[in-house]
């Protein structure tokens, strides 16, 4: 049995990653920061749970000696977090990524699963955007991540682990902590301004283009890259379709009307006139040559938002009891 550390395992996506590979039948163990999730169905399928902080290199080293077989890592700064201090923001985004594969690549490990991003690409993009489209970092949170790819590169050409980038898109979904920061994601934000305050208020003008993909597709993905991503080869989880903002707003305008029967008004805080952005997609060939098949389109993923807001406030207004 493949035996998975998952870092980051109570985040917005670690929390995701770990229950699907656990119902997938992996050994899973949850490396957990700064607490264990107060959650007994979430803990149950875990091999362990563990509690540390991947700055913390005794740590590190203590849980190298468990002998994993693969890494999956997930901890970052998120894109407003990263523009802090540099010694702080690379201690968090660039040198766990070394010391894990520095520490565990001496007791066994066999993949190294890292998890980049799109925005390494930069603003200007269009056309038809593959994995060896040029790198072009335009901010802080971008840079880091290209800078622990080259990290990744270089244990894979000299260590016997197989290190794995995954450049992930815009991810979205309903999370499975209450507390997860995931409501500055986008389509989170408009699902949850419509449900709360009954409008969609856009802060840009609308035209920006975004790939979205839910976060159950992302699991998939991270399951098929354990299983068949190929050593020094980097993968675009994405969905390959794109929309803009406001495309993205008039849909989730549509789906809650489908699902209330009534209409909430979409307006912007921009006035600026919207621009003619190039339109481009983010390509995942490679990653469907593996298997990869999004299971969710954007109605789908928003209306699943929509269902868990539902819940949480109904919950709220029992708890309060007000009916």
């Amino acid at each position: 049995m493949n035996k998975v550390l998952v870092t980051g395992a109570n985040g917005y996506l670690g929390a995701q990653v770990c229950r699907h590979l656990s119902q997938q039948g992996y050994a899973v163990s949850g490396l957990c920061y700064p607490s264990i999730p107060d959650d007994k169905q979430w803990q149950q399928p875990f091999a362990e749970l563990l509690v540390g902080d991947v700055r913390d290199t005794a740590t590190l080293g203590s849980i190298a000696k468990n002998g994993y077989d693969t890494i999956v890592h997930l901890v970052s700064l998120d894109h407003h977090q990263s523009n802090g201090d540099p010694a702080f923001v690379a201690s968090v985004n660039i040198t766990p990524t070394w010391t894990l594969l520095d520490t565990f690549s001496k007791n066994g490990l066999r993949k190294f699963i890292y998890f980049s991003t799109i925005h390494v690409y930069g603003k200007n993009i269009e056309g038809a955007v593959t994995e060896e489209h040029a790198v072009n970092c335009n901010n802080a949170y971008a840079l880091t991540h290209y800078l622990s790819e080259n990290i990744c590169r270089y244990y894979a050409d000299n260590s016997e682990v197989e290190c794995v980038v995954a450049r992930l898109s815009n991810s979205y979904g309903q999370p499975v902590f209450a507390n997860n920061n995931c409501w500055w994601l986008v389509v989170n934000d408009l699902c949850r301004s419509a449900w709360t305050d009954k409008k969609i208020v856009l802060q840009s003008n609308g035209s920006p283009l975004r790939d979205f993909i839910y976060g159950k597709d992302v699991c998939q993905a991270v399951q098929i890259l354990i299983e068949k991503g190929l050593n020094k080869n980097v993968y675009h989880i994405s969905s390959g379709s794109t929309y803009t903002i406001l495309e993205l707003a008039q849909k989730v305008q549509q789906v809650y009307r489908k699902r209330t029967g009534v209409e909430i008004p979409i307006t912007s805080a921009n006035a600026s006139t919207p621009t003619v952005s190039k339109p481009y997609n983010m390509v995942n060939d490679k990653l469907k040559a593996l298997g990869f098949a999004p299971a969710y389109d954007l109605e789908a993923g928003i209306a699943n938002v929509f269902d868990y807001l539902k819940n949480i406030f109904s919950d709220q207004l029992t708890a309060t009891g007000d009916q």
